[in-house]
């Protein structure tokens, strides 16, 4: 750090649309592919930070899902003869300088230099959503594609959802709902909400095909989730919906610790989650996002 220099540690909400990244992490190297924390990197070297700027998410999520509130922290070094930028002019910036139209900065906070945006985190939400009535993919309109699972059925067994949900509730060894690759030194997860409910009627909808089609929303949170634990989960309760598996069996397969299963080793399509929220103590004001 050069002389009189000083740098400061933002925390940052993005949203993104998954559909066009290969996940939320950078892509380093010369593969075609690229993560959204590349756009975000290369927006945060027009602010002439005297050392690279480099995000640190908060939650890891793979190709085609999305995020409506996702976090990152970052650290901003400015000439000695500058002072911090405010959080609303980085925020700003950051927005003037990306240059894809599916990512935008939500809000920026000044935080502590030892604040970290993955391990400070205590809790996080990921919306899962599905639509019923849809005999085939090219019969779902336009506007919401990839951003459910349409499902062939006609309908859910919802009350049988939200009954096998309920064993997803409280501190469990989740080995059944995790994929391989998982960095997780433990495989111990607490889940505080899982619910299963109608979506709101989508806006997309022509009025002639609102009684065919019905969109339902999942809900999770937790203050972390193993590597694709929510898409396992989601899979396990659709085949529930579906009459598939009876609820009691969902216990049976959480007790198993088994992720090889007929059943558990399902997971659900990307495209059809979103996180919603990641929420961390002590700050003033916090980004949600309500639906």
């Amino acid at each position: 750090m050069g002389p009189g220099s000083v740098r400061a540690r933002y925390l940052v909400y993005f949203q993104y649309l998954g559909t066009d990244f290969n996940g939320v992490a950078a892509v380093r190297g010369v593969q075609r592919a690229v993560g959204v924390q590349n756009y975000l990197e290369e927006a945060a070297e027009r602010l002439n930070s005297v050392v690279p700027v480099k995000f640190t998410i908060s939650s890891r999520t793979d190709a085609g899902v999305h995020a409506l509130s996702n976090a990152a922290h970052l650290d901003i070094q400015r000439r000695s003869d500058r002072p911090p930028f405010s959080p609303e002019v980085l925020t700003e910036a950051l927005n003037t300088h990306l240059k894809h139209p599916a990512i935008r900065v939500l809000q920026a906070f000044r935080v502590p230099s030892h604040f970290h945006a993955r391990h400070a985190a205590i809790s996080r939400t990921y919306l899962y959503r599905l639509a019923t009535g849809c005999p085939r993919p090219d019969r779902l309109p336009v506007f919401e594609r990839n951003r459910c699972w349409a499902l062939q059925a006609d309908c859910l067994d919802v009350a049988a959802m939200q009954e096998a949900a309920q064993h997803f509730l409280g501190t469990h060894d989740f080995s059944a709902f995790q994929s391989a690759g998982s960095p997780a030194a433990s495989p111990v997860r607490t889940v505080r909400q899982a619910s299963v409910s109608p979506d709101p009627t989508s806006p997309f909808i022509l009025p002639e095909e609102s009684r065919r089609l019905q969109f339902w929303s999942l809900e999770f949170e937790s203050q972390s989730f193993l590597y694709k634990q929510v898409r396992r989960m989601t899979a396990v309760l659709v085949a529930v919906g579906l009459g598939a598996l009876m609820p009691a069996q969902v216990k049976a397969i959480l007790d198993s610790r088994d992720p090889l299963g007929k059943h558990q080793s399902r997971v659900a399509p990307a495209h059809g989650l979103f996180l919603k929220s990641v929420l961390y103590e002590g700050l003033e004001t916090q980004y949600r996002s309500h639906r």
